[in-house]
């Protein structure tokens, strides 16, 4: 069975997310999917989410395509995908906080899933941060 992983703050579910969540369990057989946490998307992206860490896993869990939703760490990263091992890691077109040297820093820690960056939906209309300003 090949472990698909995939990543992100799923704060405003949009057609962009099932797109995403649709073509990274395209790559396997169990998709699993690790939100970020509200502190983790403070750090990066500058502000709270709008649901918190709980409703946005709940509103995970219940996509067709996920067969696990989990929240990930806030002190490292890669522990998560050390502790589920996936066969594959799924990235988004525009996912940039921790993707860069992935293979590297997971080599450190003897893994080498194969790592795919997957393309974008509409991503004209379907990105959060311009979904979100509308939502204000």
């Amino acid at each position: 069975m090949k472990t698909v992983m995939a990543f992100g703050s799923f704060d405003v579910l949009h057609p962009g997310h099932l797109y995403f969540l649709n073509q990274a369990k395209s790559k396997g057989d169990k998709l699993v999917v690790v939100l970020a946490l509200d502190k983790t998307i403070e750090k990066v992206k500058g502000e709270k989410p709008k649901y918190n860490e709980r409703q946005r896993l709940e509103h995970v869990k219940d996509m067709p395509m996920v067969d696990k939703a989990v929240l990930g760490y806030e002190t490292d990263p890669y522990e998560i995908i050390e502790e589920i091992n996936p066969d594959v890691i799924c990235l988004g077109y525009d996912q940039d906080s921790y993707s860069e040297n992935l293979k590297e820093k997971l080599a450190e820690r003897e893994m080498q899933p194969q790592i795919i960056r997957l393309g974008p939906y509409k991503e004209e209309i379907y990105k959060s941060s311009k979904l979100k300003k509308h939502l204000q």
